[in-house]
């Protein structure tokens, strides 16, 4: 199998893939490749935070034209795979020379699929972007293609809590890496001083207490394979459920926004989280460290991209907030302007390349000691 991630976030996957128990694992370029059965299929989609999705790859071959395209992709039993009645939708990423643009070859597989459905049985499937029961990956990298099922269907990181997001949000799976990268293991206090719709407060807090983070996912892909094994998918459910534990800290957030606290509110209690995550109505500026001992900062900040600052003074406030008032913090932030790391003021003591959608950033991190660092 295959489990697709974003830049950056490759050693983090191929973490969580070992902690699971997956076999063979081979990290590539914004993926992991491994090995197991079709359980840990359905326990990958259940726990994974940092996949996007997990591929079944089903045949893999070379073409030296268009049409074999065609022929490789209609001599596979798609009868066998497709049931009748039953929707397709085609995702691709096309990086070859022999098609000038990846719609062609996302037709090329579709005609053939269906040539041989109608041949075959007599049905041609429907092709459904919305709603498919049947989600079919066609990688071609130069000559060699790479064909598979995709198990999620929806991208992982459309976790089933979230009603309502904010102007700027940040995706679940780049916000379980971040919290992932920043070390944070649930054995402190946890802070994000602009927690926009609550992304990273809720990531934080599954990952706190152990819980699977796609459990309020009502669909995967994988539901409507011909070998759908109901049983073995509750038993994993039941399994993975009594690994949850307590979590004895606060996990706090703040959001200057009245309508982003609101929303973060309901996504928190969508998540069935509101007994671990306090939110409210805070500036972050004129706010200090309510919590004894050490804390756990992980934040997403405007860049200025969406949200109108002024980028020198924002985070200049942000660092010297952080010095005044939160000792004995580490606090990360992620940055998608890279020229505002430099008028925080204070020295970051690790940078990590990371993409928030297509703006490069930097996952930054600043220790923030008690008393003098001596």
């Amino acid at each position: 199998m295959l489990a697709r991630t974003q830049f950056g976030l490759e050693d983090v996957l191929e973490k969580e893939l070992q902690m699971l128990g997956a076999m063979h694992i081979k990290k590539g370029n914004r993926s992991v490749q491994f090995v197991g059965d079709l359980g840990f299929l359905y326990k990958a989609n259940l726990n994974l935070s940092t996949a996007i999705n997990i591929l079944k790859p089903i045949k893999q071959f070379k073409i030296e034209s268009v049409d074999d395209l065609y022929h490789q992709v209609y001599d596979l039993a798609w009868e066998k795979i497709i049931g009748e009645n039953q929707s397709i939708v085609i995702h691709s990423s096309v990086f070859s020379d022999l098609f000038n643009h990846t719609q062609f070859a996302v037709f090329k597989t579709k005609d053939a699929i269906v040539d041989r459905m109608r041949n075959k049985t007599g049905n041609r499937p429907d092709v459904d972007t919305k709603t498919a029961d049947i989600h079919i990956h066609i990688h071609i990298d130069r000559k060699f293609c790479s064909l598979s099922l995709d198990s999620s269907g929806d991208p992982l990181f459309k976790r089933g809590y979230k009603t309502d997001t904010n102007i700027a949000p940040i995706n679940e799976v780049l916000a379980a890496g971040m919290l992932k990268l920043s070390g944070w293991d649930g054995k402190t206090n946890f802070m994000d001083p602009m927690c926009g719709s609550g992304t990273l407060l809720i990531e934080a807090a599954m990952m706190a207490c152990n819980i699977p983070p796609n459990i309020n996912r009502k669909k995967f892909a994988f539901m409507q394979w011909k070998d759908w094994d109901q049983d073995l998918y509750n038993t994993i459910v039941d399994s993975v459920m009594k690994k949850v534990r307590d979590f004895p800290f606060k996990i706090m957030g703040y959001d200057k926004a009245p309508s982003a606290v609101m929303k973060a509110i309901e996504n928190v209690a969508n998540a069935n989280l509101d007994e671990f995550i306090d939110i409210e109505i805070k500036d972050f500026f004129n706010s200090k460290k309510e919590v004894q001992g050490p804390l756990h900062m992980v934040s997403n900040p405007p860049y200025g991209e969406r949200l109108e600052i002024n980028i020198p003074e924002f985070y200049g406030k942000v660092g010297d907030t952080l010095k005044q008032h939160y000792p004995g913090t580490q606090a990360w932030m992620i940055v998608g302007n890279l020229e505002a790391i430099k008028n925080v003021g204070l020295k970051p003591s690790r940078k990590i390349k990371l993409y928030n959608g297509p703006i490069e950033a930097r996952l930054v991190k600043y220790d923030i000691y008690e008393g003098s660092r001596r």
